[in-house]
């Protein structure tokens, strides 16, 4: 996918960048940055697509992303129409915001390799209560203490176990750092899709949100994703589904509607074509 990048743009008295969002919906496009970024979600819930990925999130979850990662988070309808509020904290960082040298000193080796395989984009997997309390006080704190927090921070994610972390795109994800900074076209089709995947979505809307006729844009969208748009949306419904057999007491044929399928020997069918596994065997084995 095209991604836009965002610039990284730090104030005169600090080497590092923090940003506490609290907003009715998460609002930032498919996009990446010239450098590292921990994205801490305190509440909200929804669809994030990373790399080539794309995955549910909640409230809870850590991730870091490395240079040129593009990511998207978007909450789902359900928890707009709640009137909760999405919150969300940011700590973004450059390659070089200790000095150009200093991961070469050995204190730093774990963290090293750790910011390494941030390209790929990692995912935290059940932080524990130390880690949360640093990236909520990363907000409150600033200069020699608030670089020591970032420090903790890197030091306990680069310190856990290999179980504790997730890779969130595959090995064959190339990051390619793309300067040109105009509109992406794809991203109201994104937008479009994420938030109406429990609906009938067709070419024809898509094809107007990117200002393309039908044809064209069916090309442009299969060059740029590698996926039809069909398939682009059975991904998003599977991963939806994915989410609701594993949090949601309800029969395999409801979570198939729930999900935007009209078919459950297609919805099957998919599930499959996307996880390996049917939902039934997918639902066996998460229990």
């Amino acid at each position: 996918m095209k991604k836009i990048l965002r610039e990284l743009t730090k104030s005169e008295n600090s080497s590092y960048i923090v940003k506490e969002e609290i907003t009715t919906q998460f609002a930032a496009p498919f996009h990446f940055h010239q450098g590292y970024e921990f994205t801490y979600i305190v509440k909200g819930h929804g669809k994030f697509y990373g790399g080539d990925s794309l995955l549910n999130f909640t409230g809870g979850d850590l991730y870091l992303f490395g240079i040129g990662f593009p990511h998207y988070f978007i909450n789902d309808k359900s928890f707009i129409k709640s009137g909760e509020l999405a919150h969300s904290i940011v700590i973004q960082f450059d390659d070089d915001f200790l000095g150009g040298d200093f991961y070469l000193q050995p204190e730093f080796l774990l963290v090293k390799t750790l910011l390494k395989t941030a390209h790929l984009g990692i995912k935290i997997t059940n932080p524990g209560i130390q880690l949360k309390r640093l990236m909520i006080d990363a907000p409150k704190t600033s200069g020699l203490k608030g670089l020591i927090n970032l420090l903790r921070i890197l030091e306990t994610v680069a310190s856990l176990k290999k179980e504790e972390t997730t890779t969130i795109s595959t090995d064959i994800f190339e990051n390619s750092i793309i300067t040109k900074k105009k509109a992406n076209k794809l991203d109201e089709v994104y937008k479009y899709v994420l938030e109406n995947f429990k609906e009938r979505i067709t070419s024809q809307k898509a094809a107007s949100l990117a200002f393309m006729n039908k044809s064209a844009f069916c090309r442009y969208f299969k060059r740029r994703t590698n996926k039809t748009l069909s398939q682009f949306v059975n991904h998003v419904r599977v991963t939806h589904a994915i989410h609701l057999l594993a949090e949601e007491d309800m029969s395999i044929s409801k979570v198939c509607f729930e999900c935007g399928f009209d078919n459950l020997s297609y919805f099957n069918r998919q599930f499959k074509t996307v996880t390996g596994k049917t939902p039934y065997a997918y639902r066996k084995e998460f229990s």
